[in-house]
């Protein structure tokens, strides 16, 4: 698989927060067990566990168990990226955030041998051409990364975020996010036009690998190998500063402040990012160097 599309579907893996309204595949008749890497910083009074996630995910892997159950029921508080709106509040904010009511339409902003292409991909994920072409080219791209994911079975609902969030209100955990809806949205908006397109253009080349790609990180997610996460998204980002720099980097140094200053009060906090965000040499581990923290990685 190409850089080029490695960077959008790394993009896609970093920064889902659009709903993935995929269709329900079988379980399996038993679930498969996965060990995904967990990491721990703590001091005297404080203890924040470090879970990377992949946002939406197949039926039947059995991931909340083990030492992630553990660490889990230990905390008081989950923090996730962000802690989804209701359903008419995002609406509104993708409304505003993801569209473009006048100018230029999408298909005009494509160069000619990718319209054809992009009509096809969209017109086959049920998607009107009345809607895709005020669409702002990067949620063009999300929206096209998503539908491939969607038919493979990949679901949110099955996502680790939203399996935490029932259990943390279940148990009465109080649930945070370090970032908000509208502004995950904002940060795919501050990409500039030419590097909006070259992520859409990326996605549309090679479509085709998506089972592929996304089966390869949940893979190396399954098996608790951070460097075979790196491996299928970060690395790609290094041949799209702007995007590594939005998406991945300067996210995960507010991420690790956060940390830093969470710190300085007592209690056990469960923190759940995708994870891309804890792998890699700019991950939120590496970040946390800055405040003289370390992250243990935690056997289980």
């Amino acid at each position: 698989m190409n850089a080029a599309m490695k960077t959008a579907f790394s993009a896609l893996a970093l920064l889902l927060a659009l709903p993935a309204c995929a269709q329900q595949a079988p379980a399996p008749a038993a679930p498969a067990d996965a060990d995904p890497a967990l990491w721990v910083v703590k001091d005297a009074d404080t203890t924040i566990y470090l879970f990377g996630t992949i946002h939406v995910l197949k039926p039947g892997l059995s991931w909340f168990d083990e030492g992630v159950k553990t660490a889990f029921d230990r905390s008081q508080t989950l923090v996730l990226e962000m802690v989804e709106p209701d359903a008419q509040t995002a609406q509104k904010i993708v409304a505003a955030k993801a569209f473009a009511p006048t100018g230029s339409t999408l298909t005009e902003q494509l160069p000619p041998n990718y319209r054809p292409a992009f009509a096809k991909a969209m017109g086959e994920g049920g998607v009107t051409a009345q809607a895709y072409d005020r669409m702002r080219p990067w949620f063009a791209a999300v929206t096209l990364s998503l539908l491939p994911v969607q038919k493979l079975g990949y679901q949110a609902a099955n996502g680790p975020e939203k399996v935490l969030t029932e259990a943390a209100r279940a148990a009465g955990k109080q649930v945070v996010g370090l970032e908000t809806f509208e502004g995950q949205l904002g940060i795919f908006d501050t990409l500039s036009p030419p590097a909006q397109l070259q992520l859409l253009e990326s996605t549309l080349d090679e479509l085709p690998t998506a089972e592929r790609t996304f089966d390869r990180l949940v893979t190396a997610w399954s098996k608790g190998d951070p460097d075979g996460v790196a491996s299928e998204m970060n690395d790609s980002l290094k041949d799209s500063p702007e995007v590594a720099k939005a998406l991945l980097v300067d996210r995960n140094k507010r991420w690790a402040a956060w940390i830093a200053e969470r710190m300085k009060r007592p209690g056990t906090v469960f923190v759940a990012v995708g994870a891309g965000h804890l792998a890699g040499a700019q991950s939120v581990q590496a970040q946390l160097g800055a405040y003289r923290l370390k992250a243990v990685r935690v056997n289980y």
